[in-house]
């Protein structure tokens, strides 16, 4: 099974200057374009791109949200094959449970029982 490591980084908010990009739509997609190929270089696959909530203070108690434009990236951990799960044959033996063990020997001698009974006033009576 594959694993994958996640980075999360904000879009672009300006589009880059370039010769014969001219319009807003041409710089934004060139700004967009430079950072993907620059992720992209490092390993990184792009998955999608999603919009936020995020809770930020306005003044001193409140509190406002805004939206912010988050590009995921995801790339495979190399993981090693000799990291698999260990073989339960390898460890110790768990002990086992039961019942708790009573030395051997004579058992002290006890004397009658002398059972209280309480009267309704809550005295006890012998």
């Amino acid at each position: 099974m594959q694993r994958y490591e996640y980075k999360v980084i904000p879009s672009p908010r300006r589009g880059e200057k370039s010769r014969g990009v001219k319009t807003t739509e041409d710089r934004f997609a060139l700004a967009l374009t430079s950072v993907l190929n620059d992720l992209g270089r490092d390993g990184w696959e792009y998955i999608r791109a999603d919009t936020l909530p995020v809770d930020e203070r306005a003044g001193f108690t409140g509190t406002k949200t805004t939206f912010q434009n988050m590009l995921v990236f995801r790339r495979v951990i190399e993981v090693e094959t000799t990291s698999v799960r260990p073989v339960l044959e390898d460890h110790p033996p768990m002990p086992r449970l039961g019942p708790a063990e009573v030395p051997v020997g004579i058992a002290p001698a006890l004397g009658p029982a002398n059972p209280v009974q309480v009267t309704a006033s809550g005295l006890a009576a012998e």
